[in-house]
């Protein structure tokens, strides 16, 4: 089971993740979406596409771009389409 933990709150868990370049990528369902509001920061990938980006908020903490996913991802990355994935300030535990 992987969870996603931001200041001692569990973000996301699942035993169904996607491992890729070493991040887990969350099923759209198993994240708690009251946790994230969404960041007006993109970037790409060139075989991903393009990525959005959420703020983690937990409490007064606030996890800047901390978490991304691919709403409409190339050939390449349509397996994890949606799928949710963290960095920075939010740990991933296995």
């Amino acid at each position: 089971m992987s969870k996603a933990v931001f200041h001692g709150t569990v973000i996301a868990e699942s035993q169904e993740t996607e491992v890729v370049e070493g991040n887990h990528y969350f099923p759209p369902a198993s994240v708690k979406q009251e946790y994230l509001q969404p960041s007006d920061t993109h970037t790409v990938c060139p075989w991903k596409g393009t990525a959005s980006y959420y703020n983690v908020v937990v409490d007064a903490a606030v996890g800047k771009d901390a978490a991304w996913f691919y709403p409409e991802a190339k050939d390449a990355a349509k397996r994890f389409e949606g799928y949710v994935a963290f960095w920075g300030e939010v740990s991933v535990e296995d």
